[in-house]
């Protein structure tokens, strides 16, 4: 067994290291991802419901808008 350095971490360190930060950056993005895409549901929703009280549109115009984009809620 060869004496290491200080601050030279072996290849194997190494590698176990940078799969560690590929899956903690692959998490991270994902959660991130979600977050986004549901606040921008969340937003549009909020739109949709202003146009219908508004009268600018009508309250089932609304609903068909609402269900589009959610594919548990399409008929099969």
């Amino acid at each position: 067994m060869a004496p290491t350095t200080l601050g030279a971490p072996d290849p194997e360190s190494l590698k176990w290291i940078l799969i560690s930060a590929v899956a903690i950056v692959a998490i991270l993005g994902g959660y991130i991802s979600g977050v986004l895409k549901s606040s921008a549901r969340e937003r549009s929703r909020r739109e949709i419901a202003a146009y219908v009280a508004e009268g600018s549109m009508t309250p089932e115009q609304g609903e068909k808008l609402m269900k589009a984009g959610n594919p548990s809620d399409w008929e099969s």
